[in-house]
């Protein structure tokens, strides 16, 4: 892990880094997050009867898009051809709840991991829109970075 953090400079200045020295290679994110709701709610969702529509389609669309403009949303994210992403939504009894799983691939200079938490987070920000007429005690958590592979720093795996 680097010591120092490469967006800020000598006298607290933030910069976008210099990636144009280094080398494309396939890099690929994986981020998660959690909405937990009433029993009810999640019932309501899987059952497609959510007043605003069709719940878990709409967060994995707003989910890619979101993927596609993160550069727009983070300062000094760089820009990039993203080559896959995709958004899954599976439910959990447990929570009750549901959990969001976001992919972001790219050949390229730098990494996705925060293309794939911003989809992740904008689905489960979705989610929680779409659904808050029913329940507006819903929570999200646990957004974070599970899985990474490619690029200079190497793989990480959350809890490896």
């Amino acid at each position: 892990m680097a010591t120092t953090l490469t967006h800020i400079g000598a006298t607290g200045e933030a910069n976008m880094v210099d990636v144009g020295d280094k080398a494309e290679t396939t890099r690929t994110a994986i981020a998660e997050g959690c909405v937990s709701m009433r029993a009810e709610t999640l019932a309501l969702i899987l059952s497609g009867n959510a007043k605003k529509g069709d719940v878990l389609g709409t967060a994995r669309i707003a989910g890619i898009m979101a993927a596609k403009r993160t550069h727009e949303l983070v300062p000094l994210c760089h820009p990039i051809l993203l080559t896959k992403v995709s958004v899954e939504i599976e439910a959990d009894e447990a929570l009750p709840g549901l959990r969001v799983t976001a992919l972001a691939r790219v050949t390229g200079k730098t990494g996705v991991e925060m293309e794939a938490l911003t989809a992740a987070s904008v689905a489960c920000l979705t989610i929680y829109d779409m659904a808050k007429a029913a329940d507006r005690a819903m929570v999200i958590s646990g957004i974070r970075l599970v899985e990474k592979t490619g690029g200079k720093s190497g793989d990480y795996k959350a809890g490896a």
